[in-house]
């Protein structure tokens, strides 16, 4: 939703990654933006409209992002998107920040427009696993910002250590490091950046990416 730049952006990235695309915008002028050889969907009309949605084929969707200019219109978008067609991965465009948290607890990730990135916002619509943010000399250690499955929200980063005997280093919450306690609890919408060594990334994405056990504390 929103064909400015960040919209036309991430319209024409997911697109070269070999996704079909939809994008809504209630001008057809902003269409103008993108390149002659983008072959998505081009939808006239607003972001929050059922009608528009499905013409864009949000039934089929794997990710809807909101980059209109206006937060209410993105947030608006981004609950019908998750709460009436069932979107998982969801992701809205803000700019007051001090509303972030609010849009959190109603289960939307939301990217604040001073920190905004395309690659951000890439990131929340489709994960891709273990990503190394940083190597020691050796080449052994390493920061990895880690994809973790919802079902781990409300768990503590000493559950996640106990499962994946991985240390959590810090968190990204709300656009901001954060190094949390032992028994502090994972939120919607917190990013994962663990240390590990080399030969235990894939174990411990492989761990993150599945609901916790059912016997873990």
């Amino acid at each position: 939703m929103g064909a400015g730049r960040v919209g036309v952006t991430l319209a024409e990235t997911l697109e070269e990654h070999g996704h079909s695309v939809g994008i809504i915008d209630q001008n057809p002028e902003a269409f103008r933006r993108l390149s002659p050889d983008f072959e998505g969907r081009r939808v006239t009309g607003l972001g929050f409209d059922r009608d528009a949605l499905v013409q864009a084929g949000i039934e089929d969707a794997r990710a809807f992002a909101a980059v209109s200019s206006g937060d209410n219109s993105n947030v608006i978008a981004a609950r019908v998107a998750r709460e009436t067609f069932g979107v998982r991965n969801v992701v809205a465009r803000i700019y007051d920040t001090r509303r972030a948290e609010i849009y959190q607890r109603l289960g939307i990730t939301t990217v604040a427009t001073v920190r905004w990135t395309a690659d951000q916002v890439l990131r929340r619509m489709i994960p891709r696993g273990a990503e190394s943010e940083y190597t020691d000399a050796s080449g052994r250690v390493h920061l990895c910002e880690m994809d973790t499955h919802p079902d781990w929200v409300g768990r503590s980063v000493r559950d996640l250590q106990r499962a994946t005997l991985a240390r959590v280093a810090f968190l990204t919450r709300f656009g901001e490091g954060h190094v949390p306690t032992p028994d502090e609890l994972l939120q919607e919408g917190d990013v994962v950046h663990v240390l590990v060594t080399t030969e235990r990334i894939n174990d411990v994405q492989r761990v993150l990416a599945v609901p916790p056990r059912t016997d873990e504390p």
